[in-house]
């Protein structure tokens, strides 16, 4: 009979390895209020964000461009952080990673500002919206964690030598 919380496992969890196995076992109700709890906040983050920097009505939200980047960018020293620093936590990239910073990036909220401002006739601001999101997320992901992981690599030598 198949497991039914299969679905909740990380895709990253080797259940070759006895000690990750346990993750099969437990029910995901504490990693699914720890998400809960982190979206909560990363959503009110980014609320906060937005109405305190809200553009004039009909304008571009480019507050929105600067949460996705900043929370990509996030991610990326997120995801070099763990393995090294945290490899047995079992709870912080679920709030961190999927709870604060999924819940504080949007990027639906930019796909609706895209479609809303080529309705509005200005097709070339939404590509420039839409270009600006998407490469701005993708490059902040890949410096964070290419700076994040060279600081830790240095000071790892530092410790060391």
């Amino acid at each position: 009979m198949p497991d039914p919380f299969r679905r909740f496992v990380d895709p990253d969890v080797d259940l070759h390895v006895p000690r990750q196995r346990r993750e099969m076992r437990e029910a995901p109700w504490r990693i699914l209020g720890v998400i809960a709890g982190g979206g909560a906040l990363g959503a009110l983050a980014r609320h906060g964000l937005a109405e305190a920097w809200s553009p004039e009505p009909g304008a571009v939200a480019w507050v929105i461009v600067l949460v996705n980047v900043s929370g990509c960018a996030l991610i990326g020293v997120l995801m070099e952080l763990l393995p090294r620093l945290w490899p047995s936590s079992r709870l912080i990239r679920p709030f961190w990673g999927v709870g604060v910073l999924g819940g504080y990036t949007t990027f639906s909220t930019s796909v609706l500002d895209v479609v809303t401002t080529v309705r509005a006739g200005v097709p070339h601001l939404a590509l420039g919206y839409l270009g600006a999101t998407l490469v701005g997320a993708l490059v902040a992901v890949w410096v964070s964690a290419t700076l994040t992981g060279r600081a830790l690599d240095s000071a790892r030598k530092r410790c060391r030598g």
